[in-house]
């Protein structure tokens, strides 16, 4: 069995750095239909609320050109003064549906991307003038899926379309029948009517859209465990050299450790798996302090320095084992201990005046 093949498949979800790097080429998970539909939507309920207001508008703007305009003289100036009111009364008309839209875009790509600022996209790439990738892109699965779904737009739209007109059939054939205010009502009731269910329907589709361009997002993003390893090493470092770095560390701790030995005024020992080096200054140090500490090959070490320096060596198994257990490096002792330590401490300075 091939170990390898398996390593390279993408089966990993993808890491938050390789997110954050797609992320930061504008790699990101976006349905360009929802921002669509959300408009549609926003425009038609706008509509729906403002549709009295805006046909008082309009009206307004026929009665001036056909009743108040037609009397003017035509010159430079009246023409300046219809322009400038009739573009008014358009802007009170489209301004608000204008403003909807944008509002309603950009939210809806905030929601879908949060705020991203890149030009990656943006770069020539001539990878994209392949006419090999071209043509698999062109006859890809992605192009499959979006060719269903503009097909299921057509088709659930139409279908809209037919049943709200059908319920309408019988109005519809009398429609010649209505007055030109009521005709044009009624035209506008269903004509919005057939937009909010579109826009509802579409809307629907783009969140389905949505929730599927995600589905592959994070498929694209798959990592295969070899991809986790290597990106881990990039990040971490690689394991070898941090325990190397480690070792080399451990070693010029135990150099430094070596050094402080020779100024010990003991060597405590087990004495052959624990020695722990202890120093006192009287009126430096409120308790004595263990600069030095071993075990098996360490604690040898730690015998052969002090040997060579002249340093005390005393055997005392429980204070050696309690000593290196409890006390750190640089560390005081313990209260409990002090009185086996300054026993210590005492036979050596005894010992010290008496070769004096």
């Amino acid at each position: 069995m091939n170990l390898q093949f398996f390593a390279e498949e993408k089966t990993e979800k993808a890491t938050p750095r390789r997110k954050r790097e797609a992320r930061n080429k504008g790699q990101v998970a976006r349905s360009a239909e929802l921002p669509t539909a959300l408009i549609i939507l926003s425009v038609f309920i706008l509509l729906a609320f403002f549709a009295g207001s805006m046909k008082d508008r309009l009206q307004q703007t026929f009665t001036l050109s056909l009743s108040e305009f037609t009397l003017w003289e035509l010159n430079v100036e009246n023409i300046q003064i219809m322009f400038i009111k009739l573009l008014w009364i358009s802007a009170q008309i489209l301004l608000p549906i204008l403003i909807v839209a944008l509002l309603v875009g950009l939210i809806s790509n905030y929601i879908q991307v949060g705020f991203l600022f890149t030009g990656e996209p943006l770069k020539i790439n001539l990878t994209h003038l392949d006419p090999i990738k071209g043509f698999k892109r062109i006859f890809s699965l992605q192009s499959l899926v979006n060719l269903v779904k503009s097909l299921l737009k057509i088709a659930f739209v139409s279908l809209i379309v037919f049943f709200v007109l059908w319920g309408e059939k019988e109005r519809l054939l009398l429609l010649s029948r209505f007055e030109i205010p009521d005709m044009l009502a009624y035209v506008g009731r269903i004509t919005l009517k057939m937009g909010l269910y579109v826009a509802v329907l579409l809307t629907v589709l783009a969140i389905l859209d949505y929730l599927y361009q995600r589905y592959e997002h994070n498929k694209k993003l798959r990592m295969s465990k070899q991809d986790i390893k290597d990106e881990f090493k990039k990040t971490e470092g690689d394991p070898l050299i941090k325990s190397k770095i480690r070792e080399r560390q451990r070693q010029m701790a135990m150099r430094r450790m070596m050094q402080e030995v020779p100024k010990a005024d003991v060597v405590i020992t087990n004495p052959t798996h624990f020695s722990v080096a202890i120093k006192y200054e009287a009126g430096k140090m409120n308790a004595p302090v263990v600069i030095a500490k071993g075990q098996d090959y360490i604690a040898l070490r730690i015998r052969e320095v002090a040997k060579e320096h002249g340093v005390v060596l005393m055997e005392n198994k429980p204070l050696a084992r309690a000593l290196y257990y409890r006390v750190e490096i640089g560390q005081s002792i313990p209260e409990d201990l002090f009185r086996a330590v300054a026993e210590v401490l005492a036979y050596v300075y005894r010992r010290a005046s008496a070769r004096r």
